[in-house]
């Protein structure tokens, strides 16, 4: 077990360098230039390249990929181009409203999930098996961002249940806090719902499907016994092979999430690093959630031997 999990973080360590190194390259040779947006409109072709100068851009790719990569080692993530300040400080500002919308995103997306999964395969043909299936096809159909806006006219424009928009500290009270995180959670929950339902389903499916569940309802087990003792657990592997791929990808959700419910976490970071073209915080988080990926993957893969002893590594 030792051997396998020192293997997996060397492997992460060069997932991550290589991830860097596209990342380098491709906002290098991308259209834009940093300078010319810091210059402004109206400057002129000196104070363009001085700017260049300054931040170091003129330097070879190769001295510049070099020089980052020292500071990264280093634990170095750089300093913002446009908010002059560390990108650390300045992720650490955001970290707290992604968290938030993905810790319960994650919750909700799990606990109705496999509650929606576990009752269509018990009653298979029913209607909430029925149910099921037109819900994930919506979930999987619908976008992020158009869920986000019939929600937001829905509960916060017509019925004036919820606010709009913006983000409260867990400081300024956890009932401020929660209540602004229900409509982007539930809009940012709905794709992961639909997809870990349908992967319960089909998984509890094949375990009922086993001889020896027949044997057990033979002998007189419960419903409950059936279900959550013996094929919930076999079926486990399955299930938590997509809740961990749902919460590696949850990244990409929350970029449209946050920008739509104007939520100031590490997804509106990064949509204004990419249009300022801010290379050192673009580099810094794809670095960091490329890094968080392959550590969720390696946690799940480590949960497998909880949920099958036959599992060895």
């Amino acid at each position: 077990m030792v051997a396998y999990i020192i293997r997996r973080f060397v492997s992460t360590i060069a997932v991550m360098a290589m991830v860097g190194t596209f990342v380098f390259m491709l906002l290098r040779i991308a259209p834009g230039d940093p300078a010319a947006m810091i210059a402004g409109k109206s400057a002129n072709t000196e104070t363009i390249a001085a700017i260049r100068e300054k931040l170091g851009l003129n330097d070879p790719m190769l001295i510049q990929f070099m020089h980052w990569m020292r500071d990264l080692l280093g634990g170095d993530f750089g300093t913002s181009i446009f908010a002059g300040r560390p990108v650390v400080e300045l992720v650490a500002q955001r970290l707290e409203p992604t968290l938030s919308l993905a810790i319960l995103t994650m919750l909700l997306s799990v606990t109705v999930g496999v509650s929606f999964g576990i009752l269509a395969a018990w009653r298979t043909g029913g209607s909430i098996d029925r149910f099921l299936a037109i819900f994930a096809a919506l979930g999987y159909s619908v976008p992020v961002f158009v869920i986000g806006y019939f929600l937001i006219y829905f509960f916060a424009i017509k019925t004036h249940w919820l606010p709009v928009q913006g983000y409260a500290q867990f400081d300024a009270g956890i009932g401020a806090w929660f209540i602004r995180l229900i409509l982007p959670t539930v809009a940012l929950s709905l794709g992961y719902i639909a997809f870990i339902a349908r992967v319960t389903r089909a998984s509890m499916l094949e375990v009922l499907s086993e001889d020896y569940m027949r044997t057990a309802a033979a002998k007189g087990a419960s419903s409950y016994a059936l279900l959550f003792h013996h094929a919930l657990k076999n079926a486990g592997v399955p299930i938590l092979t997509v809740i961990g791929i749902s919460f590696a990808y949850l990244i990409g959700g929350v970029v449209l999430t946050e920008t739509v419910f104007n939520i100031p976490g590490i997804g509106r970071l990064i949509v204004d690093a990419i249009n300022n073209r801010d290379y050192p915080i673009i580099q810094s988080v794809l670095i960091l959630t490329s890094g968080l990926y392959v550590l969720i993957n390696l946690a799940v893969d480590l949960a497998y031997t909880l949920i099958d002893p036959r599992i060895r590594y």
